[in-house]
């Protein structure tokens, strides 16, 4: 049988926390809001989100509302927030906040808002 992985206190999640902006911990879960131009763009950022955890065989609990998409995450076998909460929440927001360097030829990048941080709740 394998170990239990460890679980992170509440004082370390949220030092874990300072260094994620716009994530915060909240009844057992961390979480981040991200809001988007409306629904398109939400089942967008719904559908990339669904293959990075897919890919990490880690899977969020996900609130789906228009121009809005809630993340929350927790592992579940161990009881608490872990190491895997932590590295795909830092994947997620790696990709869905992404966007072409600035003079990057060929890439202009959207004109729109697109996906952009939303408020910590």
């Amino acid at each position: 049988m394998a170990a239990k992985e460890p679980i992170y206190t509440e004082a370390q999640i949220a030092e874990k926390l300072a260094t994620m902006p716009g994530w915060y911990y909240e009844n057992g879960w961390i979480r981040r809001v991200y809001k988007t131009d409306g629904w398109q763009a939400t089942l967008m950022l719904v559908n990339t989100v669904g293959y990075i955890a897919e890919a990490a065989y880690h899977h969020p609990d996900l609130t789906v509302t228009w121009a809005r998409l809630t993340v929350k995450l927790q592992t579940h076998s161990a009881g608490g927030i872990t190491d895997k909460d932590f590295e795909l929440a830092r994947k997620i927001e790696e990709v869905v906040l992404w966007r072409p360097a600035t003079g990057f030829p060929g890439l202009e990048g959207t004109p729109n808002k697109w996906v952009r941080s939303g408020e910590p709740q």
